[in-house]
């Protein structure tokens, strides 16, 4: 019962914030205007659509992949844009713009996954080396491990006089999405959603490499499919929109806290939850210097810090 309220309202809620989010900006908009103006309704084909759909598509996946991170190194204070993925994401568009500047967007897709994956790879195999009485250790380690990944890209990209684009794809914004510009983001939505098929196969490495093989798991597959599904959605929200923290961190805790570990069902509820606050974090940004936008990365930094520290200081409370 606790789920199906929970559900609905976040239903409830994306419905309000989206209805909102098309007739925010710096152009007012009525929503008369649209039946009877073809310029408004162009506007909001073009660009207040789109810029809904991008928020609660990289929202949603950013979640997702967040509590399939936290499964795999059985650590609830980890998510991908501040544990090495989304800077190994920056770095491989950073390669694939310095070396192949007219290469297609398919193949800086597949260069920055790839160097996501190998990011991601590098963090668990550090991960698995620290001792399992200090679980705080591994998002200290997280946090350090991505700074040096993004202060190696900052430095590269500092030689090369490309700063200007680091700051777009390590800090997220939409301002920029416009109808023909998001549409990468489809990818990452299938990609998020395909994990549900396996979610019990995740919640089951969540218990350890033991644990799953004797209870018949191909234990190494699950984790490298998984890695693939957090890389791949990593590397096209930096690439579309740039990285988004604190997403995959605090939606997940909350989530779990409230609604209980059962992958399978609660993984919904993780999507929903993390449409829900980039979208309404989209919108406070766009509200608060009205004219003037502050990017959703900085929103979700300042509000993502403030419940990061009540995870860490609070006790898990959640229904079974």
């Amino acid at each position: 019962m606790q789920r199906h309220s929970t559900a609905l309202f976040l239903v409830v809620g994306i419905l309000v914030l989206a209805a909102i989010s098309v007739f925010v900006g710096v152009i007012s908009l009525r929503p008369e205007a649209v039946f009877h103006d073809r310029d408004a309704l162009g506007l909001v084909l073009d660009s207040r659509l789109p810029r809904t759909f991008a928020t609660l598509i990289a929202g949603a996946a950013l979640a997702v992949c967040g509590m399939i991170m936290q499964m795999l190194v059985r650590n609830r204070f980890v998510e991908p844009m501040t544990a090495g993925t989304g800077q190994g994401a920056a770095l491989g568009i950073l390669v694939v713009t310095l070396f192949l500047p007219g290469a297609s967007i398919f193949v800086k897709m597949s260069l920055a996954t790839a160097t996501a994956l190998v990011s991601s790879l590098g963090f668990l195999l550090i991960v698995r080396r620290l001792p399992p009485s200090q679980p705080l250790l591994v998002p200290l380690v997280a946090i350090l491990y991505g700074g040096i990944i993004g202060a190696g890209v900052t430095f590269v990209a500092y030689q090369a006089d490309m700063l200007q684009f680091i700051d777009t794809w390590l800090n997220g914004d939409f301002s920029g999405v416009m109808r023909g510009r998001y549409e990468l983001l489809w990818i990452a939505a299938v990609v998020a959603a395909l994990t549900y098929l396996i979610a019990d196969q995740f919640a089951i490495v969540g218990l350890g490499r033991e644990a799953s093989v004797n209870l018949g798991l191909n234990y190494d597959q699950v984790m490298i499919l998984g890695l693939l599904a957090v890389s791949v959605v990593s590397a096209l929200t930096v690439i579309t929109v740039g990285a988004i923290p604190f997403v995959g961190l605090i939606v997940p805790n909350i989530i779990s806290r409230r609604c209980g570990d059962n992958l399978r069902a609660t993984l919904p509820l993780t999507a929903l939850c993390g449409a829900m606050l980039v979208l309404s974090s989209d919108i406070i940004g766009r509200i608060v210097r009205y004219p003037f936008e502050i990017p959703v990365g900085t929103i979700l930094g300042v509000l993502g810090a403030g419940v990061f520290l009540w995870l860490l200081y609070s006790g898990p409370k959640h229904a079974r």
